[in-house]
């Protein structure tokens, strides 16, 4: 259910509201327009049927949200985008293009600073790396664990770039979310439901993946679970589902982001790496992204793609990333956004 007040409404109407909703067992949550303020109730509707809400002093009207995922849904916060703040100096969601680089794993220091430097000379405003790697294979390169999670602090601290790592387990969230600025959650957790809400509990952003056989409900779903325990600042990311299609990785579906776009508020981004599998993909699929109205891109890229202990068949070199966000900037026009302006980091000697 959503309440609407009228133009001009006083704290202490607001306020007799906000408790006449929790008085009958449900949450509040209040979002602030220019000339009014908008009031989301959060649990079973089923207690508002009967409840004279318009008669309370401010209520203009109070219309039902049908759709299971209220948090997340557009009509919740009055139809307008939300942006999400990721560390000190990047956002997702406004006109900006968001652009997230770097390596799928960090393999060593030296490695990961190399390719921090290159992916910010060439644009980008957030640094990805792993420190913990889900793999299909047991046997396979699993991450440096706490020791990669310092090593993208450090090179943090040298670039500026807010960091963006994955959490694959809620005895992990803990230690990630002190040193990262953004809590990814990978496409084979999308409904791991205890993690989304044991993320749900800190105050660090999250970009949560669509799972591999996900629908755009569950998506929505799964990020209605971590908004229901405070965190709002959820960033949704179209990574290609799994298809009888062998051509490419996953098949990235395109459509899934104006429908997402027009069903919820949250920021949708778009990982064309793991969608195609390949580094001569990533171009072609991030300037469809771009077009369909993707807020941001996720993009792998490592200083030698043929020595990556992961994903080196779709990871860009520097020099390719560099050439790749030229040929992005006539797209991203287009479509009515920008580039941001970065201020270039020096390599300290």
């Amino acid at each position: 259910m959503i309440i609407i007040t009228r133009p001009n409404i006083s704290p202490e109407e607001l306020n007799h509201i906000r408790e006449h909703i929790e008085g009958l067992g449900l949450r509040t949550s209040i979002t602030h327009g220019e000339r009014q303020t908008i009031i989301g109730c959060i649990g079973d509707d089923d207690l508002l049927r009967e409840a004279p809400l318009l008669q309370l002093p401010g209520v203009e009207s109070v219309t039902p949200v049908m759709k299971p995922y209220k948090l997340a849904a557009k009509e919740f916060v009055g139809g307008r985008p939300s942006l999400v703040r990721v560390g000190d100096n990047a956002v997702v969601g406004g006109k900006d293009l968001a652009i997230i680089a770097g390596p799928c794993s960090v393999e060593n220091r030296e490695m990961f600073r190399e390719t921090a430097f290159a992916v910010r000379a060439a644009g980008a405003g957030m640094l990805r790396g792993g420190a913990y790697k889900p793999r299909t294979s047991p046997y396979a390169f699993q991450g440096l664990g706490v020791a990669g999670l310092q090593i993208m602090a450090e090179v943090r601290a040298e670039t500026g770039m807010p960091i963006v790592t994955e959490v694959m387990d809620t005895r992990q969230v803990e230690v990630v979310a002190e040193y990262a600025d953004m809590l990814q959650v990978g496409a084979r957790n999308m409904q791991n439901f205890s993690l989304l809400s044991e993320i749900g509990k800190t105050q660090r952003p999250v970009l949560l993946k669509r799972g591999l056989s996900g629908t755009v409900k569950e998506l929505l779903m799964a990020a209605e679970y971590i908004m229901a325990q405070g965190n709002r600042d959820v960033i949704l990311c179209e990574r290609g589902i799994r298809t009888y299609e062998t051509a490419t990785r996953n098949t990235l579906d395109i459509g899934a982001i104006p429908v997402l776009k027009r069903e919820t508020h949250l920021p949708v981004i778009v990982d064309p790496s793991h969608a195609g599998g390949r580094a001569d993909l990533v171009a072609p699929l991030s300037f469809a992204a771009v077009a369909a109205g993707a807020d941001g891109l996720i993009i792998e890229v490592h200083p030698c793609p043929e020595q990556a202990l992961s994903d080196g068949d779709q990871s860009l070199s520097p020099d390719a990333f560099s050439s790749f966000m030229q040929s992005l900037a006539p797209f991203v026009a287009a479509a009515g956004r920008t580039l941001p302006q970065l201020v270039a980091a020096e390599i300290p000697a």
